[in-house]
């Protein structure tokens, strides 16, 4: 199938360092607009009268930021590949059984906080939302002014990204193509980008902010079950590894 062709692959591995960096300031980037107007247009619609409106801004969201989760397996995957490029297959072999282990508890850990810190806000939201009209109108001041426009230019950019990271990777060695994990990885990244922005985009307005956290409670579970299945993946390297170094430290006894 041919030798790895080194620059797409580091072409590829800046490509989903991007989409993981863009994710992580989904919460700079998006959100942060003044929403005093929208709120006083939705308080008068439910026929309650508001005082002196303060500052009410827009929020970020938790979706994207989520979506992190998911992709920075691919960013782990990618750098292992790169990281050939430059480290022997003995050491490597012997290191990255360890330090997939360490990654996918790390990785188990994050993704359980954050779907549990979404999952009660979840909660908080729809309750507030159903609470008519008070708690409705408590919802609205703080999530009921989602950012949509500015969302859908962020996750356009990265779906293009991801896109092209995976064209890269393809044209860096065509054989990742027999990779069913790699695959199953791209294909679950970019259906998850798909979903959130369809996420956003199918209800009005004031629910977007519920189900862009419905998302972002969707990528913390779809990241533990990568979590476990690179923990359980890691568990034979390290088995091989052990083995391997057992066996080259054995002493060998000389024939007289």
């Amino acid at each position: 199938m041919g030798e790895l062709r080194k620059p797409f692959l580091l072409l590829a591995l800046l490509a989903i360092a991007l989409v993981v960096g863009l994710e992580l300031g989904a919460a700079a980037l998006t959100g942060g607009g003044d929403a005093g107007g929208a709120l006083r247009d939705s308080a008068g619609r439910l026929g309650v009268e508001l005082g002196d409106v303060g500052a009410v801004t827009e929020p970020s969201g938790r979706g994207t930021g989520h979506l992190a989760l998911v992709d920075v397996v691919a960013l782990w995957t990618t750098g292992l590949f790169a990281l050939s490029l430059v480290v022997p297959d003995r050491i490597q072999g012997r290191v990255q059984g360890v330090a997939t282990l360490v990654f996918s508890i790390l990785l188990l850990l994050a993704s359980l906080v954050l779907l549990i810190v979404a999952f009660v806000e979840l909660t908080v939201m729809v309750s507030l939302f159903l609470a008519a009209p008070f708690g409705t109108l408590a919802y609205l001041a703080v999530w009921g002014f989602f950012p949509v426009g500015d969302a859908a230019v962020l996750l356009g950019l990265v779906l293009l990204l991801k896109l092209v990271w995976a064209a890269l990777l393809l044209l860096a060695q065509p054989r990742f193509l027999q990779n069913k994990g790699l695959a199953l990885l791209a294909l679950t990244t970019l259906l998850c980008t798909v979903v959130l922005e369809f996420l956003h985009q199918f209800v009005p307005g004031i629910l977007v902010s519920i189900t862009d956290d419905l998302g972002a409670v969707v990528f913390a579970v779809v990241a533990l079950i990568w979590a476990l299945v690179l923990l359980i993946g890691s568990i034979p390297a390290i088995v091989k590894a052990v083995r391997t170094t057992a066996t080259t430290s054995r002493p060998t006894t000389r024939a007289r």
